[in-house]
């Protein structure tokens, strides 16, 4: 997550909107930030969602008031890669986008690590009744399920974002006359 250290940072640049905000704008829109005002205890942020479509192009301002910075930062996120390419993405690539790079070690691989963890034990100790030799090999499968979950962690980021470049230079074709 970013966070920017002054709400006049954020004036005049885009940003990719990561969670909805009922009557405004949904999570994946683009929003151009236009005015900011920091009073002693919110952040009042005037923006305009853009409207791509194949006959028009719409747009609409609003204001939104939040508690501080840090609120903001949680809202919407700056990505310059979304925001150049907005116009060839559908919002449910934007938004499986954003849900792939919003995840982290603690919220992702810790409890797929954890409930790997207790399946093996479960199998190894109490099912097949191993012992002593079934807890340290449940530990070594437990260490090597932790490292396949993190590889496939790190993959699923790069491939996620290879995936949109694909579908953005597809179009990028060489023409002959």
């Amino acid at each position: 997550m970013t966070y920017l250290l002054n709400i006049d940072e954020a004036i005049d640049r885009k940003f990719l909107v990561s969670k909805t905000l009922k009557g405004q704008a949904e999570a994946g829109n683009i929003i151009h930030v236009m005015d900011a005002e920091n009073s002693s205890n919110s952040v009042l942020v005037t923006y305009r969602v853009s409207h791509y479509n194949e006959r028009f192009h719409d747009y609409q301002d609003y204001t939104v008031k939040f508690e501080n910075v840090a609120q903001f930062c949680k809202w919407a996120q700056p990505d310059n890669f979304i925001a150049r390419n907005y116009e060839n993405l559908n919002i449910k690539d934007i938004q499986h986008y954003i849900k792939i790079k919003n995840r982290s070690f603690t919220t992702f691989c810790l409890p797929l690590i954890l409930i790997a963890a207790v399946i093996i034990f479960a199998l190894l100790v109490g099912v097949l009744k191993l012992g002593v030799i079934g807890v340290v090999l449940s530990l070594v499968l437990t260490l090597g399920a932790a490292a396949g979950i993190f590889v496939f962690f790190r993959n699923q980021k790069k491939q996620e974002k290879m995936r949109l470049y694909s579908k953005i230079s597809s179009g990028w074709g060489v023409v002959i006359d």
